[in-house]
């Protein structure tokens, strides 16, 4: 049986680890980081440059809605005793979901204080990596590793209520060895009805979907790929036609060959980018709003760097390091990573 619980008390974040303003030839910026003990933030939700929320690593869901001032925590308990290890966040209306990596995999909804778990699926292989929900607020999709022969794909067509999982003879086949990465919940992109999904390990390669999970079709990339470690890491579309992905090989967060890459044909072909040149390994990659896909921004355990000019050249901005990055305004965006959140703003 599972057990649920708030945690009434606002904390106050009492510690800054950097505020910091730099003038450089890519941009001027500040970046405000806020520190969250104890925690492994992968999966965020910006709401506004006010107001985050966050799933981490010890079953918790946070929330600032000042700024990172102050935070509240809900936290969810498994079992009486086990904490969920979120790495999926998405939300819907007014209502919370959080995915838990790992066996059992564990879908919580959590609305109004309450939480409910509305899918569960054990197997010895049970690994999701991400969540999303459609613009019409009733379909969502979550992808995991493969149990089977395919990708492991559950969707709900209900607003997040209920969840099943696709049968594998609907699906492409994965090669063995080809999975996804759990490293900051953008292996999913969802314009209007369409779905991009993208792998690594074996095979670094791009699901497509334009009827929101009814049928597939599979493009290869450039990416670099061929061990467990390496692949695509995060996609990003600006609009149908126009998308970025990023990753590497995180055994190796210095080599940047064979990283990066965008598409101007909604996916079918990837060209590589800045080739051999900064940025390194990156974990997420995120168009800036309102720049017609010429800008983005890009971060990871070796920092953050930005690219004017539609991926062609990049400068690295910052040596902070962070899982994952979402934009509220074309100046600002929200930051997670581990045991910190932080703030970026451009100027």
């Amino acid at each position: 049986m599972n057990r649920f619980f708030t945690l009434l008390l606002t904390l106050t974040v009492l510690f800054f680890s950097c505020k910091k303003e730099t003038n450089n030839s890519a941009s001027t910026y500040s970046l405000q980081t806020f520190k969250i003990n104890d925690s492994s933030i992968r999966a965020i939700k910006a709401v506004n440059e006010n107001t985050l929320i966050f799933a981490d690593s010890k079953g918790r869901i946070g929330k600032t809605i000042d700024g990172g001032k102050t935070w509240q925590y809900t936290k969810v308990i498994y079992n009486d005793s086990v904490s969920p290890h979120f790495r999926s966040i998405a939300i819907n209306k007014d209502t919370i979901f959080a995915l838990s990596i790992a066996n059992p995999a564990l879908l919580y909804k959590v609305y109004n204080e309450k939480s409910d778990i509305v899918y569960k699926e054990e197997h010895a292989n049970v690994f999701y990596d991400a969540l999303s929900f459609f613009p019409d607020n009733k379909h969502g999709i979550a992808i995991g590793d493969p149990t089977e022969d395919c990708p492991s794909i559950i969707v709900t067509k209900d607003g997040g209520n209920t969840w099943c999982k696709i049968a594998c003879s609907d699906l492409p086949k994965f090669e063995k060895g080809e999975a996804f990465f759990a490293a900051s919940n953008t292996n999913i992109k969802i314009i209007n009805n369409t779905a991009w999904i993208v792998s690594g390990g074996k095979k670094a390669r791009v699901l497509k979907s334009t009827d929101m999970g009814v049928s597939w079709e599979v493009y290869p990339t450039p990416i670099v790929q061929g061990k467990e470690s390496q692949g695509i890491y995060s996609v990003d579309f600006y609009d149908e036609l126009n998308g970025v992905m990023v990753g590497g090989d995180y055994t190796k967060p210095e080599d940047n060959c064979a990283n990066k890459a965008t598409t101007t044909d909604g996916g079918r072909t990837w060209k590589l980018i800045a080739d051999n040149q900064e940025p390194n390994y990156k974990s997420c990659v995120q168009y800036i709003p309102n720049s017609n896909a010429a800008k983005m921004i890009a971060v990871g355990k070796t920092g953050i760097s930005i690219s004017r000019n539609n991926g062609l050249n990049w400068k690295k901005i910052s040596d902070d390091d962070f899982y994952a990055i979402q934009f509220i305004t074309p100046t600002t965006a929200w930051l997670s990573g581990n045991g910190k959140v932080g703030k970026l703003t451009l100027k």
